[in-house]
Parts: structure tokens; C-alpha cells; sequence
């Protein structure tokens, strides 16, 4: 038998009927009943996490039998956001991983502060969520350079231009993102 321990993630919403039907897998008897009637023995080197938002459709009797580590979003800061994203930028972008990072050192951080002091927002808005709209907008700049399997690279000369195209692509991704959701006087104070 494996040793080696595992981990089983769950990452996303907590749903009142799925997760009473963990409770099982959470008892003493660690068995995961499935809804086609499969029953899972989980092992000892076999551990459960889940990441979940919020606990508000959760039982106390599930809550009681969980570990808990909550950190409050303003803790973890924007920087993780950025680092994942960085990690799976494409390949014939990973030569401006640096310059990108310094662009979200230098501009991110001072402008979500700057929304959350002097924007009025017609949206409500989480730093998270303008962060991740950010990196989504950045994305989409970054397709064409995608290269699917079996694809020619893209042109050199297509590659050449992207010096230069790199903090032009951000700043347009940084308004509309972060920029995005404020009223019109506060557009304007945003566009300094």
C-alpha cells in the first residue's frame, strides 16, 4: 500500500446538501458515501481539505468536525493573485514576467487604494475581484501568443513588438479593470 500522503482539495461554494453528505467522510469511520451508492474507505494517509468563501450554509455538526483556518482576504493581499497568474503566463511571454511584476508592484496596489478612497463605485467591488479582472483583461492580449500543440511559433517580428507592447497592454487592462467601476466624476479623477 502508497504511504505517501494525499490531499483531496475542494475548491468553491459550499452547498447545503453536498456537504451534509460529506458528514460521512468526516466521522471516525471516514467513509465517503457517493450518490450513485459507491463508498469510498478513505485511508489514514488520505487527508481532506476544503476552501470554501463562506460557512453560512454549513451545519454546525459539519463545521464541529473540520479544522478551520480562516484568513481574511485584506491579509493575503493582492500579491498571490499576481504571482499565480505569473506562473502560467505563456511561454513566449515569460521574458516580461519581470517587467509585468514590477508593473504590479509599482501601479496595482496604489490603485485599488485609490478606488477604495476616492472612487465612488456604481459596483461594489472586492480588491480581489478587480485584480483578477485585471489579469482576465491581461489575458486576452496574451491569447494570439498561445501557441496550441502543433501550432508554428508566432512570427519574429510579432514577437519583437511585444517589448513594447507589454505596459501599454497593462495600463489598458488597469483602467478597465480597476478603473472600471466607478461613476463618471470618478472615471475622471481615475484617469490621471
Amino acid at each position: 500500500m502508497d504511504s505517501e500522503k494525499k490531499w483531496y482539495m475542494f475548491d468553491g461554494p459550499v452547498d447545503a446538501v453536498w456537504i451534509e453528505n460529506m458528514n460521512t467522510v468526516l466521522d471516525d469511520n471516514k467513509k465517503l458515501c457517493l450518490s450513485s451508492g459507491e463508498i469510498i474507505k478513505l485511508t489514514d494517509v488520505m487527508t481532506m481539505m476544503f476552501e470554501v468563501q463562506d460557512l453560512a450554509v454549513a451545519s454546525p455538526a459539519t463545521v464541529s468536525r473540520c479544522g478551520m483556518v480562516y484568513l481574511e482576504p485584506s491579509i493575503l493581499g493582492l500579491q498571490p493573485f499576481t504571482e499565480c497568474w505569473l506562473r502560467r503566463v505563456p511561454e513566449a511571454l515569460r521574458a516580461f514576467a519581470e517587467q509585468l511584476d514590477s508593473l504590479f508592484a509599482r501601479f496595482l496596489q496604489d490603485s485599488v487604494a485609490f478606488v477604495r478612497t476616492s472612487v465612488k463605485e456604481v459596483i461594489t467591488s472586492l480588491d480581489s475581484n478587480l485584480t483578477c479582472s485585471l489579469l482576465k483583461l491581461m489575458d486576452c492580449f496574451f491569447k494570439p501568443y498561445v501557441r496550441k500543440e502543433g501550432e508554428r511559433p508566432p512570427p519574429q517580428d510579432k514577437l519583437e513588438r511585444l517589448k513594447e507592447l507589454i505596459e501599454p497592454w497593462f495600463f489598458f487592462s488597469l483602467v478597465w479593470s480597476v478603473g472600471g467601476t466607478g461613476d463618471a466624476a470618478s472615471c475622471q479623477r481615475f484617469n490621471w
